[in-house]
């Protein structure tokens, strides 16, 4: 991402609520004439970003600065920087003109150039001729016209928009994300856009910030986001894709579905467990044995241009978008070639979760506020141990039946089970340690979740004796 034209740039920016991190040293920069759009699920801290450089709220820890200045202790009011939100807070009892006309009137400006300048903006968003119209009788679509004529009547340097087409139709939607780029580009203003909808970030963006619990996962195009996603969060989250566990055998070679294919990555190391993304378009079904992995159709869907096909090879689903049509039991070959691999570094560095824990009597292990039991330790009270514990042996269960509660904070689908990343807090002390699980259940993210342990598959090995 080029640096020049910075106009915005936000250094450190850390911020709390009751104790909980909302944002986690952000930094980045907006350039002038940018379209860049903060993307991510619910509770990621895309809008509390907005709000910041808008004004609207104060970062803890970190900078903000607009043309080279800091601006922290600087108004809303007083920035050059508009805002569109979901609810257009237009004022029901004015028509359009005086809607667009409001913030120029508070100026005491002459009325013979707020007139320009509203027919004008009115003119560049489609609304001329709708002067004397009443707000009340505009459209879903009409109304937000009329709330982005009304924040750019001004001219401000950004317009940040929270979600502004959450309210409306798919068909509207898809038409308002045209009308906006435009304006946008015939304005020559910085455009700012929170949403959670991955087309739309796609489709308007010049740039894109995926954000997930307060941190930035990956900056760049739309493009580089879509080819090259920096993780299994960033690709499941952009369009559909193909996650795979892998092992990463050596420079451009890989593992993964049971069987070793070149790739055009390197610098992972020697047996370094991976992710492996192969997006379901990058995949053609051919005849049986004629590649190196054979499988059963398992469901075929129309979606207009194209099928999605649902391929199970060697126990993981495949989703494979084609134009030729498959019948579900038929055997059928999938082709990729080294290109069409995508190699990252997985969210939980390892296969297993491993947590420490302390032997607190002849047959007894703590860790994580949790007891179990297990004969013939053959370890002293006060060691600490390490404990290894299988994802596949942690349960979700509800929360009256639960171990702990925990945090989900990602869920990544890998074919087979859902690849889970939990936060999980030590009753007493509060040390919070990240534990990994597989599960077929499908949870929300960014919530709590009772988790229940096979504490018989979980191995145990000693550390250090207290006081060696």
């Amino acid at each position: 991402m080029s640096t020049e034209n910075k106009l915005m740039e936000l250094k450190n920016i850390t911020l709390s609520y009751d104790g909980e991190k909302i944002l986690d040293n952000v930094n980045l920069y907006i350039r002038d004439k940018e379209f860049v759009t903060f993307l991510g699920p619910s509770g990621c801290g895309k809008t509390t970003t907005l709000r910041i450089i808008g004004g609207f709220a104060s970062a803890e820890q970190g900078d903000v600065y607009f043309e080279g200045k800091r601006i922290n202790d600087v108004p809303a009011y007083k920035r050059p920087i508009n805002t569109v939100f979901q609810r257009y807070a237009l004022f029901p009892h004015l028509n359009v003109y005086d809607n667009v006309a409001f913030g120029l009137k508070v100026k005491k400006m002459d009325k013979k150039e707020i007139d320009q300048k509203v027919r004008k903006m009115l003119e560049i968003v489609n609304l001329k001729g709708f002067e004397k119209r009443r707000i009340t009788k505009l459209s879903g679509g009409q109304q937000q016209r009329v709330a982005i004529a009304r924040a750019l009547v001004n001219h401000p340097k950004i317009l940040l928009l929270d979600e502004p087409l959450g309210a409306l139709d798919l068909k509207l939607r898809k038409e308002m994300q045209i009308e906006l780029k435009n304006i946008q580009q015939q304005l020559g203003i910085t455009f700012v856009y929170v949403t959670h909808d991955q087309e739309e970030a796609l489709a308007m963006s010049d740039t894109i910030v995926v954000m997930k619990d307060g941190e930035i996962q990956q900056i760049g195009t739309p493009e580089d986001i879509y080819n090259e996603p920096k993780n299994a969060f960033v690709a499941d989250f952009i369009g559909e894709s193909n996650i795979f566990d892998g092992v990463m055998i050596n420079d451009y070679l890989v593992q993964f579905s049971g069987s070793e294919f070149c790739c055009v990555d390197s610098g992972f190391g020697e047996n370094a467990p991976v992710d492996v993304v192969i997006r379901p378009e990058d995949v053609n079904i051919v005849a049986p044995n004629t590649s190196m992995l054979t499988g059963v159709v398992e469901n075929v869907v129309f979606k207009g241009v194209h099928y999605e096909v649902t391929v199970l090879c060697n126990g993981v689903e495949w989703l494979i978008q084609t134009t030729k049509h498959q019948e579900v039991g038929n055997e059928v070959g999938l082709s990729f070639g080294p290109d069409d691999i995508h190699i990252m570094k997985r969210l939980f560095n390892d296969f297993d979760s491993k947590v420490k824990g302390k032997v607190i009597s002849e047959n007894e292990i703590e860790f994580l506020g949790i007891t179990f039991t297990r004969e013939n330790l053959g370890l002293q009270e006060g060691q600490e141990v390490l404990l290894t514990i299988d994802p596949k042996q942690i349960q979700v269960v509800s929360e009256d039946h639960a171990d702990m509660i925990v945090y989900l904070e990602s869920m990544v689908y890998k074919g087979a089970y859902n690849e889970m990343i939990v936060w999980a807090t030590h009753k007493e002390t509060q040390e919070a340690v990240n534990l990994l699980i597989h599960s077929m259940n499908d949870e929300q993210i960014a919530t709590d979740i009772g988790i229940k342990f096979n504490f018989d598959s979980i191995k145990i090995s000693p550390l250090e004796v207290k006081g060696e």
